[in-house]
């Protein structure tokens, strides 16, 4: 029996959506789910792990004070090897960016980021390159397997099963080769921009970073998360994890709301595997009109303070 190991994130003392679709992609026949859990309320999450398909869930515990990916990546490596895990799966987030590539190097294993695809069976997988214009399918060898999922591109699958949570105390040496000095929040409460259903984007069309209220105004009403294009970023408007795009986030958003974006080849490779893309432009001719579901030519200052009144009255 194949032992896959999920990384299991969380957000509020919440697993994370995306983790539900991540369990649904690993699911095969003749195959073992194992949920690990790095400082963090495992028994408490059990009901919600096992309706996806997780049989075991391993509370992994550093006693660690905060946040530090060292420790932690060495005690997911410690835990493969304890379950005999030949197969991780994370998500593409930045707590996967920061802890899978840990792991593959101590365990000297193939790692493939921004999966859109995994074939767990025959350990393959795709992502897609040259800002997206082509899809590379990449065939893995060795003992054990490194993937990061990106979020949202495999819906999730309800699977109820029995999960046992299984306690796994690790601790670490000593060292002061890494330690972490400070940890700092943007003091952000909203969805996280890779893992949201629904994303209202702005461009230079926005003209300032103060008109970026009127897209946070409208994605509140329906727990969605704003993002933005490079442009935007580099004038100062919005802080760079804002970014969609080839050097940003890339997205997988069921609807994906595009304000005064031109719609670059670099913009675009970030979003377009959106399940739907509304663009609002000035300019009938941008880039992105070509590239969208549904577009509206107009003035993005007159349209969004009536989306912003009809999304509220749906709340209403």
């Amino acid at each position: 029996m194949q032992t896959i190991g999920l990384l299991v994130e969380f957000k509020d003392g919440k697993v994370k959506e995306a983790v539900f679709g991540m369990a649904a992609a690993a699911t095969g026949t003749d195959r073992q789910l194992v949920a690990l859990v790095v400082d963090a309320p495992a028994a408490e999450a059990k009901a919600s792990l096992e309706a996806c398909g997780i049989t075991r869930i391993v509370d992994i515990r550093t006693g660690a004070a905060g946040w530090n990916p060292a420790v932690q990546a060495e005690a997911l490596t410690a835990a493969m090897q304890q379950f005999d895990i030949t197969d991780l799966v994370g998500l593409t987030s930045p707590t996967g960016r920061e802890l899978l590539p840990r792991i593959a190097a101590q365990l000297d294993a193939p790692l493939i980021m921004d999966c859109i695809a995994v074939d767990l069976e025959d350990r393959r997988v795709q992502t897609t390159q040259y800002s997206g214009k082509t899809i590379a399918t990449i065939a893995l060898t060795g003992d054990r397997f490194i993937y990061g999922l990106r979020a949202n591109v495999v819906p999730a699958q309800e699977n109820p099963t029995q999960a046992e949570v299984v306690e796994f105390s690790f601790e670490p040496e000593q060292s002061a080769a890494y330690q972490v000095i400070e940890t700092r929040s943007d003091g952000g409460s909203g969805p996280q921009l890779a893992e949201s259903d629904v994303i209202f984007s702005g461009g230079r069309g926005m003209k300032n970073g103060e008109n970026f209220k009127l897209l946070f105004d409208c994605a509140r009403h329906i727990d969605a998360a704003v993002g933005a294009s490079r442009v935007a970023v580099d004038n100062g408007w919005v802080p760079y994890a804002m970014q969609v795009g080839q050097t940003g986030v890339k997205v997988n958003p069921k609807v994906y709301l595009a304000f005064g974006i031109s719609g670059s080849v670099q913009h675009y490779a970030g979003m377009k595997s959106a399940g739907m893309i509304i663009a609002v432009n000035s300019d009938e001719n941008a880039a992105i009109m070509a590239n969208c579901d549904y577009y509206a030519t107009g003035d993005l200052f007159d349209i969004l303070p009536e989306l912003e009144k009809a999304l509220a009255a749906l709340n209403s």
